[in-house]
């Protein structure tokens, strides 16, 4: 096998490489690694901006960053400060982007299964916009306006039956799913009449998600054409068709930008005939390309003429969706990107569990040893978000770069941690 070095459509956009050694952001990735730590995620500050302008312009002020892609204090300030609302999909989520500073009526309050707790913190901060998901959902915010709260202007989230082309378990649009209220059977226009009827709500439009990782764009306009008869029957002022904008990964994969993605959905919405503010929700195509993540080599294990194994200081616990989609990803040494690549092995974390692979079969320099910093790009999205301390690994720290500053967004976590809510 022959791989050239990483390419830069798989790097942030500030990425350069000089004599081989990867800068982000004008900062040395191996030095990054040094001064704070592996594994360490290190985000394109300037990349994640970029994103978000380009998202407020395609899709207008209303455009909201779906959080769960990656979220902290830090970036809840950003994505506020680049004119974007955020989408917040539990409690949790929802005091972050408070915590940050957001106003509440730029939030957007998804998620399949809100509690009464969560709804109530929702309407006490006077929040944006609540997706309805489900008819608990509905009963219970009627019981929480009784209770003396506001109606609070709502979307229903509604399922167009459309079978993305994804991965299973990112199909969120196909009628066998626990997402939404589905159109087969008339259950979203049930839903939608009791909505514009009740005292406890008011409502806004639909919303619409058919998945995530879509690289078919055509799938967003399949929706948008199913959908059509429905939206405008149910007088909606706002039609949200959701995020799900694929990214490449891997060397060969082609994604549309978000520009490129707004023009499909605006088209399909005009031909469709659909008079309501259009938005959406991205979130991957946000975050993912703008970060890599930094290991360091531990041990190299060469099982003769079966397989040799390069294991680093993290795995599963900072990205997990090799093991929960087997997606694929690169991997290269921080101070020889543009080296060939031209020894193959399995790069796999530090867990107790055979199938903690970052990387299956990856392309690595043949030189690669003990000690040595290597890198996996686009890793900006649901590595974090949906990592955790599984074997009590710590989790990672976080640093944005930018004109060759850095900032620790961050900490890595800490031993005390890992006990600090331990009943002793």
């Amino acid at each position: 096998m022959s791989h050239q070095g990483v390419g830069p459509d798989l790097l942030p956009d500030s990425a350069r490489i000089d004599s081989g050694r990867l800068s982000i952001g004008g900062c040395d990735v191996e030095m990054l690694a040094h001064e704070y730590g592996t594994p360490l995620f290190i985000y394109d500050e300037e990349h994640l901006r970029a994103r978000c302008a380009e998202a407020v312009n395609a899709f207008g002020p209303n455009v909201a960053y779906a959080s769960k892609a990656f979220l902290c204090i830090a970036m809840a300030k950003l994505v506020h400060e680049e004119g974007m609302a955020i989408d917040v999909s539990t409690g949790g989520e929802m005091y972050v982007a408070l915590a940050a500073g957001v106003p509440a009526e730029r939030l957007v309050f998804h998620g399949n299964n809100k509690s009464s707790q969560e709804l109530e913190m929702a309407l006490e901060a006077g929040i944006g916009r609540i997706v309805m998901d489900s008819w608990d959902e509905i009963r219970r915010i009627e019981a929480l306006i009784g209770d003396g709260y506001d109606p609070p202007p709502v979307l229903l989230r509604v399922n167009p039956g459309i079978e993305a082309h994804t991965h299973e378990y990112l199909q969120t649009g196909v009628t066998d799913s626990k997402f939404g209220f589905p159109i087969a059977g008339s259950e979203a226009q049930r839903a939608i009449d009791h909505v514009r009827e009740s005292p406890a709500m008011e409502y806004k439009g639909v919303h619409v998600h058919v998945g995530s990782q879509v690289f078919d764009v055509t799938s967003f306009a399949r929706a948008i054409e199913t959908l059509a008869p429905f939206v405008k029957e149910s007088e909606a002022a706002e039609f949200s068709v959701g995020g799900g904008l694929g990214v490449a990964y891997v060397h060969g994969e082609h994604s549309d930008s978000i520009a490129q993605w707004a023009a499909a959905v605006t088209e399909a919405v005009r031909l469709a005939g659909i008079d309501a503010d259009i938005t959406a929700e991205p979130g991957r195509s946000i975050v993912a390309t703008a970060a890599v993540t930094a290991y360091t080599v531990g041990t190299v294990k060469e099982i003769p003429g079966v397989r040799t194994y390069v294991a680093v200081d993290g795995g599963m616990s900072d990205n997990p969706r090799p093991v929960l989609y087997g997606s694929g990803y690169e991997a290269f040494r921080a101070v020889d990107a543009d080296a060939p690549r031209t020894r193959q092995a399995h790069i796999v974390g530090k867990h107790c569990e055979s199938g903690d692979i970052i990387v299956r079969d990856a392309a690595i320099p043949a030189s690669l040893a003990v000690g040595d910093v290597l890198c996996t790009p686009v890793t900006g999205a649901y590595g974090h978000s949906m990592g955790s301390s599984y074997n009590k690994v710590l989790r990672p720290a976080v640093v944005f770069v930018s004109n060759g500053t850095t900032r620790l967004v961050i900490e890595r976590e800490t031993y005390k941690d890992l006990i600090a809510r331990d009943m002793r």
